[in-house]
């Protein structure tokens, strides 16, 4: 299962700071068994421990290349220890767990996820926050971690055997070599391209794949207006503000306005934003905004790494009527998607794995600069039938989208079930009151609702 991070993955790694954690991942409540007995931390740990299995991945870390020749590459674990990645919380409250477990940066050293549990909370739930670095998979995969823990059942399958044990890892040498080879490899794959060039029996579609590289490139590097506090440093601690409600509004509201469920998300952000900027003394203006797009095959939802593509659009909080904001909003994703921006960006990421690495990483520093976009927001789907781990309920999942240097917030949607999990994931710092942005975001969809049942 070794294997090297591409040039998307390892850019995750080069934006990482020691106030901007690139991790992914989830808050989620659970409610226990009505009828038997509730399962104890050891319990739900040896339940994750059972399923790890599935997921080999989590049981490696990264192993760099010598002088940074190469991107690093994924070994086993020899360490592994359960008990450094699920760990147990004497938190009574669901928020005090989050913000605590998501203000910690992953260690390096070893596989990067964990898991932190409260197994008794004050309303006598179970919380549960589940992280992975950006670097080993993006939001979708972040969403299988939590399917491998879980169940369709109340009652799990019995866990399949596991005779894991850990291969040894190469050594500086061999890594130095096998990173040479490779970037070898990359130049001659590089150096055919003329010739794959003239020969292409479709020479349209090969100008059409330049073009909307070029596309994408000009949107990413459109320079974004740096607005506070959205755009101001940060330090590493983090509150996840969140709320939910049925999935029917935002249905009804799409079919209503012939828009979809990702247009709404992005329309109630931008009313949310309009109402909560005056605030903090900032009147409203167009926020250029990164907006995640999934290249995931459905035959390849429970794969890890990174299959991701970006957009930007312009959120118009600068626009006072709801209805505007939503087909505003609906005109330039349909825009985008049309002009294959997406499809676009993917090429342009893949040239850029020909690249030296040192320019790979300053390119990713780059597009994670607050003069290339002011915040991002996500639309990931979740499980839509009722979940189980070890007997208890799926009550809620609110997802974790990373921020960069300089950004103070992300906000992310998911599904369980039939609600919608919105979390909005804030740099405690310079945005102490994203509670009030989440209300603010949520009485946004209240206004979309109201004109479109009106």
């Amino acid at each position: 299962m070794n294997g090297r991070l591409s040039a998307l993955d390892d850019s995750f790694l080069a934006v990482e700071s020691a106030n901007a954690h690139m991790h992914v991942g989830w808050a989620a409540s659970f409610d226990p068994p009505r009828q038997g007995r509730r399962p104890s931390f050891a319990e739900l740990r040896d339940h994750i421990e059972s399923r790890l299995s599935r997921a080999p991945r989590y049981r490696q870390r990264i192993a760099s290349v010598p002088f940074g020749l190469n991107a690093p590459i994924w070994v086993d674990d020899e360490r592994f220890d359960v008990n450094r990645h699920v760990v147990a919380s004497s938190a009574d409250q669901l928020g005090d767990l989050v913000d605590s477990c998501l203000s910690e940066q992953l260690p390096r050293d070893r596989p990067l996820w964990q898991i932190c549990i409260a197994d008794r909370l004050a309303d006598g739930r179970i919380g549960v926050v589940g992280k992975a670095h950006h670097c080993m998979v993006d939001g979708i995969a972040a969403v299988e971690l939590g399917s491998l823990l879980l169940d369709p059942d109340p009652v799990p399958a019995p866990a399949a055997e596991d005779n894991w044990h850990p291969k040894r890892p190469p050594g500086p040498v061999r890594r130095l070599i096998g990173g040479v080879v490779d970037r070898l490899d990359e130049e001659a794959s590089l150096a055919r391209v003329p010739v794959l060039l003239t020969s292409s029996p479709r020479p349209g579609e090969l100008a059409e794949s330049v073009a909307r590289a070029g596309r994408a490139l000009a949107h990413s590097l459109r320079p974004a207006r740096p607005t506070a506090p959205l755009n101001e440093p940060i330090t590493p601690a983090r509150h996840l503000a969140w709320f939910g409600r049925p999935l029917a509004d935002l249905k009804a509201i799409g079919r209503s306005f012939g828009t979809t469920v990702n247009d709404v998300l992005l329309a109630a952000s931008a009313g949310g934003m309009r109402r909560f900027l005056p605030s903090h003394d900032v009147e409203a203006p167009p926020l250029k905004t990164m907006v995640p797009v999934s290249l995931r095959p459905d035959s390849g939802a429970g794969e890890l790494g990174n299959r991701i593509s970006f957009v930007f659009v312009d959120l118009p909080c600068d626009e006072p009527d709801p209805v505007r904001r939503l087909q505003n909003v609906h005109l330039e994703m349909s825009e985008r998607k049309e002009s294959g921006i997406p499809e676009g960006a993917d090429i342009a990421l893949g040239a850029v794995s020909y690249l030296p690495r040192v320019v790979q990483r300053a390119i990713a520093r780059k597009t994670a600069d607050a003069r290339t976009f002011n915040l991002t927001v996500s639309n990931i789907p979740g499980p839509r039938q009722r979940m189980y781990m070890r007997g208890c309920e799926l009550e809620a999942a609110y997802p974790v989208v990373p921020i960069s240097e300089e950004h103070s917030l992300s906000i992310g949607m998911t599904t369980v079930g039939d609600r919608a999990c919105f979390g909005l994931y804030a740099a405690r710092e310079p945005l102490p009151d994203s509670d009030e942005l989440a209300e603010a975001v949520d009485a946004s969809i209240d206004e979309l609702l109201d004109r479109a049942t009106g």
